[in-house]
């Protein structure tokens, strides 16, 4: 099938987002947005469970509660999202998973289902899987299914109010926004280990 020509450029704009995010947390380089690569350290596990100032919430050990802050972890497995009800905020790989699977899949998985992963390299991947799986959610739909309200059917947003190609548009400002405050914050743990 081919991908509809109004879908291109969002896609475009899409996998930038997504590669320079992917290859700025996995390093050891990444293109610096002119074509040069540049070195970049990984993340690290200790970096991925920093907590940049007091109370912030973060992912814990569900053993250890959910923080000063939060009054519960979210999330599948022996750990979790730290959060409050209503239930925010949510993991740039759980969104784009959850996302993909109620366009494309089962239409059934929440937020409950979502595994969060507690070591860095897992997490890297994890944002990965999740990023493509969006993305072939993507390329297998029609001109007609960019304006069909419903066709994702996510349950945590305004997609089952909103014409498709608007959600597109909102989980790429979603990843450029908080892929940048992501890249922020690895420079400034980068920068405190100096």
């Amino acid at each position: 099938m081919a991908i509809p020509p109004r879908l291109i450029p969002v896609l475009q704009q899409f996998d930038l987002a997504h590669g320079r995010l992917t290859d700025r947390l996995a390093g050891p380089v990444m293109d610096s947005g002119n074509g040069t690569a540049i070195e970049v350290a990984p993340l690290t596990d200790e970096e991925h469970l920093w907590e940049p100032v007091p109370d912030c919430w973060s992912i814990r050990r569900r053993a250890t509660g959910p923080g000063p802050t939060a009054t519960l972890l979210a999330d599948a497995g022996d750990w979790g999202r730290g959060s409050a009800l209503p239930r925010t905020p949510r993991r740039r790989s759980e969104l784009l998973a959850l996302r993909a699977d109620h366009t494309n899949g089962s239409h059934s998985p929440t937020r409950d289902d979502y595994r969060v992963i507690a070591h860095a390299a897992g997490a890297v991947a994890g944002f990965d899987s999740s990023a493509t799986a969006w993305r072939e959610a993507l390329i297998g739909i029609d001109d007609p299914a960019l304006d069909a309200v419903r066709h994702s059917a996510y349950p945590h947003g305004s997609d089952p109010e909103d014409p498709f190609i608007e959600t597109v548009w909102w989980v790429n400002q979603e990843l450029l926004h908080h892929g940048a405050e992501i890249a922020l914050l690895h420079d400034l743990f980068r920068a405190r280990q100096r």
